[in-house]
């Protein structure tokens, strides 16, 4: 079924289950804010987050003189806490849920972007591979701590190694977002439904990293951003 829902772009995709904290205060997300914050208690308080393919500067008219260019896939977010800070600024905490497809994005509706979206499978699409995502999961699991460790020792960093989730669905959704990955990679990480193919993709690509890290013996980014927030309420 075709929803119509707010749209928020951000330059990275989001994932079920992760946290995204956000400090708003350009004005068009401030009244998408400020909308959500006027719907009625019983009705759930949430976005579409979309990556952007390419970004756009902010200048004259409503969306600059550039319009982003968005991937097809993308993750609502449910609001959990909205905090007003002064006239203009918010500090919003949701927790990405549903993945969903764009259908048709509106620039003219609001003062934000709205688009029609339809809904993707969930967790029921991996009712016949679940022996495999288990098997695949453990493998996954062991190379992302892995993974986390040679960041760390290359960061001349000490870490207490996290507790991971024995569900391998939202273990492949951790490491989707946890992982040093390109855009795409993370964005095809996203895209694909059944959470056996997503370990199997993620197998491979954490060898591949493994391997560039061992190699090069550098990251190119702070291990902060290894410190993905995630709640799997």
């Amino acid at each position: 079924m075709t929803q119509t829902i707010p749209l928020f772009p951000l330059g990275s995709p989001l994932f079920p289950g992760m946290v995204l904290p956000l400090h708003v205060f350009e004005e068009r997300y401030r009244l998408l804010v400020e909308d959500l914050l006027a719907l009625p208690e019983e009705l759930p308080r949430r976005f579409g987050v979309v990556a952007i393919r390419q970004g756009w500067e902010v200048a004259g008219g409503a969306f600059g003189d550039s319009e982003p260019a968005f991937y097809e896939v993308g993750c609502t977010a449910e609001v959990r806490a909205i905090s007003r800070r002064g006239q203009d600024r918010f500090d919003v905490v949701a927790v990405g849920a549903d993945r969903f497809s764009v259908r048709k994005v509106h620039r003219h509706l609001s003062a934000y972007l709205q688009a029609d979206v339809d809904w993707l499978p969930g967790a029921g699409t991996d009712a016949d591979t679940r022996p495999e995502a288990a098997a695949l999961g453990d493998v996954v699991g062991q190379l992302f701590l892995r993974y986390i460790s040679l960041v760390a020792t290359l960061h001349g960093t000490a870490i207490d190694l996290p507790e991971l989730p024995e569900g391998p669905r939202e273990l492949s959704y951790v490491v989707a977002a946890g992982a040093l990955l390109t855009a795409e990679d993370r964005q095809a990480l996203l895209v694909e439904g059944l959470t056996a193919v997503r370990l199997a993709v993620q197998s491979h690509l954490l060898r591949r990293e493994l391997t560039i890290l061992a190699s090069l013996r550098a990251v190119p980014v702070p291990l902060v951003q290894l410190a993905v927030p995630w709640s799997l309420n």
